[in-house]
């Protein structure tokens, strides 16, 4: 059969139709009862049970994976960034409280090919199963031309609830004196690529299949390692200890690009700093390569990557111990890594 038009200036309508009549399989896993619908239509539709709600307040959320694709293209490993899409969205509504219910995705290639089309997908399923947060819809555009030979783009939307009575809101609760507790992260999750590729590929002059004694395997697959979603701790937590207006969980913040400078000032009141003491968590190998061999100050270092710690949750000091025996008791690790002081709003690392 001859090659339509459209496919030999690069657009393959028919093949994109091909790969993805393979969805409602794929998704099957990721289906809530409120979907109406199938994916594919001109819109995600979705009947939200307000009945379970008293003020049910909407909350939403876009993000990338950013450089950390850079990773994926040269292992030829697709199925993590569909993770760490998914559980990145769903940890920066958590902090607010909110339960996920839907998300959209955007790719974008030059090329669309199956395996990574399928891989990807894959990602996306497992991780919103894992949050019982359904993949409603999303767009797949290829670009000729604007991309990369073997390259593409993600992006994703989360939509969530919270009852606005249960909505965390640190910059009201958080108080002089409170504990903060630090949840490990799995490495680098989604932010400081870009400086992390420079340092390992550029200065220390390694292979994303350089094999690493220290981290017990290659630097790429260290560095693909799914960024953790804390939703269903998190949801464990407050139901645990914020009863009433018991208010346990003051305040959480998702240590993402920016770190412990940049975050955690957003849920602070005015007149409260947060500091958090080095040393008080065990880094991982891959962390401590960073600190050790890659030439940036320490201050840097604390607002670029995680360090370790991909939540803090601050908690009023008393039950600190028994929110982090809770913690502990669950598949995470934490620590007790700083508290909050009289201040203006900011974090300090000391």
């Amino acid at each position: 059969m001859k090659q339509k038009a459209y496919a030999r200036a690069g657009v393959d309508i028919d093949l994109g139709n091909r790969v993805k009549s393979t969805l409602p399989q794929m998704l099957a896993g990721t289906h809530r009862r409120e979907v109406m619908g199938k994916v594919g239509g001109f819109g995600g539709l979705f009947a939200l049970d307000v009945k379970k709600y008293k003020q049910p307040v909407l909350v939403s959320s876009v993000d990338g994976v950013g450089t950390k694709l850079k990773l994926a293209f040269a292992m030829d490993r697709h199925d993590t960034i569909g993770q760490d899409l998914v559980n990145h969205c769903v940890d920066d509504i958590a902090v607010l409280g909110a339960e996920p219910l839907f998300f959209l995705d955007y790719l974008g290639t030059g090329k669309l090919e199956p395996h990574v089309f399928t891989e990807i997908i894959r990602g996306f399923a497992k991780a919103c199963a894992e949050n019982n947060c359904t993949l409603i819809g999303g767009e797949t555009a290829q670009m000729p031309g604007f991309y990369q030979k073997g390259e593409y783009d993600v992006s994703g939307t989360i939509v969530g609830v919270v009852d606005k009575s249960r909505m965390l809101n640190g910059q009201k609760s958080v108080k002089r004196g409170d504990a903060v507790i630090g949840i490990a992260s799995s490495g680098l999750h989604t932010n400081g690529y870009s400086l992390a590729r420079k340092i390992f590929f550029e200065q220390l002059k390694l292979k994303p299949k350089s094999r690493v004694a220290e981290l017990g395997g290659t630097i790429g697959d260290e560095l693909l390692n799914v960024h953790i979603s804390y939703w269903p701790l998190v949801q464990s937590l407050l139901k645990k200890f914020n009863l009433g207006a018991t208010r346990v969980i003051r305040g959480l913040a998702h240590i993402t690009g920016g770190g412990f400078v940049d975050n955690i000032p957003r849920v602070l009141p005015g007149n409260c700093d947060v500091v958090i003491r080095k040393g008080t968590w065990k880094m991982q190998p891959i962390f401590r390569m960073i600190v050790e061999k890659g030439g940036v100050p320490d201050e840097e270092l604390y607002q670029v990557f995680n360090m370790g710690i991909g939540m803090t949750v601050i908690v009023a000091a008393d039950k600190a111990d028994a929110v982090l025996r809770e913690i502990n008791r669950s598949k995470h690790t934490a620590w007790i890594i700083g508290e909050v002081v009289k201040g203006k709003g900011e974090a300090r690392v000391v």
